[in-house]
This record gives structure tokens, sequence and C-alpha cells, in this order.
């Protein structure tokens, strides 16, 4: 990913979706092995709040957020 602020939403089509996979499928990482190392680092936010859980339910209404990047999850 280049350094430029990324700004977007993710339209969920299921109840939730793991961390890590949201990451990947919004191309924030490029392997599910890559988010797994960024959110045990610490440098991904939920709401505001760092997500030490590779496997997180993200759901509709929240926000995952970066140093470079903020993912607005909807319907």
């Amino acid at each position: 990913m280049d350094e430029s602020f990324l700004e977007g939403t993710f339209r969920l089509r299921t109840e939730y979706i793991p961390l890590c996979d949201l990451l990947k499928a919004c191309d924030i990482t490029e392997t599910g092995g890559s988010a797994k190392l960024l959110i045990a680092d610490g440098e991904i936010l939920v709401d505001g709040e760092v997500e030490l859980r590779k496997r997180a339910k993200i759901r509709p209404g929240q926000t995952v957020s970066g140093q470079h990047f903020a993912i607005h999850v909807t319907t």
C-alpha cells in the first residue's frame, strides 16, 4: 500500500467479518499473515481502540483504522 491516506466503505453481506479477513479484502495487506502481524503489533484500531484479536468480529457500524487508512463497515 502506498503512503497516502485511504478512506473507504466495506459493505458487509454477512453478520460479521473477521478482522484479519477484512484487512485482506480491502487490500490493506496482501496476505492474511501480514494482516495478523499488523494486528499483533497493535497497529489496528476498531472504533478508536487497539484491537489485538486477529479474528475479532467486525460488524456493520464499526470503523477499522490504521496509520494510513480508515474503513467504515456498512450493510
